[in-house]
């Protein structure tokens, strides 16, 4: 078995961008855009990056990718801000609708990897 064959099958670009495709028509996204990187990984071994931020608030955005190399487990991560940021009531609620979607999003692409996985039978899941 070559090193490849012993690796479970690659989420690459293109599949995460089908999956978020498939959740946005699914879920009402709101102001958000949702952007799957450009990998860092190398071509066979893409590490999955996908980034959410308002579109009416570019200064705010979280991203998500999963756990480790191959993992089907996914985090987000809420980038560390220097300053306060005080906000309005309004302000308050569409950022908390912004985190829930945020959350949504990595559940579903969570969701997807563990099929993925599965299909796959090479990974224990």
């Amino acid at each position: 078995m070559t090193e490849e064959a012993a690796f479970p099958p690659r989420r690459t670009r293109e599949t995460l961008i089908e999956w978020v495709r498939d959740f946005q028509s699914q879920t009402d996204v709101g102001d958000a855009e949702i952007i799957v990187a450009l990998q860092e990984g190398e071509a066979t071994r893409d590490t999955g990056l996908v980034v959410v931020r308002p579109r009416s608030n570019s200064a705010m955005a979280v991203y998500m990718q999963p756990r480790g190399f191959d993992e089907p487990l996914w985090e987000v991560t809420l980038p560390a801000r220097d300053d306060e940021v005080p906000m309005s009531a309004l302000q308050l609620s569409s950022l908390g609708t912004f985190v829930s979607l945020a959350a949504t999003l990595c559940t579903y692409l969570q969701w997807r990897s563990l099929e993925w996985d599965r299909a796959s039978g090479r990974h224990d899941v």
